[in-house]
């Protein structure tokens, strides 16, 4: 199983926007972390498909596009149209899960399902040889800049621990409080989807990217 380094522009600078993707790009990051955010699921407000569109001028990596919005399966169809490759959504979020599921995998994007720190693992059991990757919130979703919660990093451990029972090689993300002093904690509690936003963009993208692939490797 591959570790992939996904960078959040949730935490980059707007002005520089395409620079600060390009420079994560070119330091090899693997996909690039869009997070869509509606003001009601949770508090916040960001992107919208037609960043997703302008921005797969700037690269062809893979689009992570993690949906933070309500009755997600209402703009599954605009998102993977405007350039998306994964399209994550949230189980608590969904009113009919596989019905998003089916959705995204008939618009030939991998789908990926995602739950808040709160949700147990036991919620993720019906779903879990139905998506290509499980996205493990480790912090409260909205907010960047926001601290690691380490229970999230048992529930981490305890899926992976699933996961393997049933033969699956799902993907497993993490999101939220992941800096260089704990990636590898993460790491090793079963994750080798890393999105990390703060801990990339507000720095030197470049060096700071290749410290993480380092580590990765």
């Amino acid at each position: 199983m591959m570790n992939i380094l996904s960078p959040s522009i949730l935490a980059a600078d707007v002005a520089n926007l395409g620079e600060q993707i390009t420079a994560a790009d070119k330091a090899g990051a693997q996909y690039i972390h869009i997070d869509v955010m509606d003001g009601t699921f949770v508090p916040s407000i960001s992107y919208g498909m037609n960043v997703v569109q302008g921005l797969r001028k700037v690269t062809d990596k893979v689009f992570d596009v993690h949906l933070m919005i309500t009755e997600p399966i209402r703009y599954i169809e605009e998102f993977a149209k405007a350039g998306s490759d994964i399209i994550t959504f949230h189980l608590e979020a969904a009113s009919d899960v596989q019905a998003v599921i089916d959705k995204i995998h008939s618009l030939g994007k991998k789908a990926g399902i995602s739950i808040k720190p709160a949700t147990p693992v036991s919620e993720l059991l019906p779903y879990l040889d139905k998506v290509e990757m499980i996205l493990v919130m480790t912090v409260e979703p909205g907010f960047g800049g926001q601290a690691f919660m380490p229970p999230c990093g048992e529930k981490v451990k305890e899926l992976r621990g699933i996961l393997n029972e049933r033969g699956l090689s799902t993907d497993i993300e993490v999101d939220g409080g992941i800096y260089l002093s704990n990636l590898k904690e993460v790491l090793d509690d079963g994750a080798n989807v890393i999105v990390s936003g703060s801990g990339i963009f507000k720095g030197d993208v470049t060096e700071i990217v290749s410290e993480y692939l380092k580590i990765m490797a």
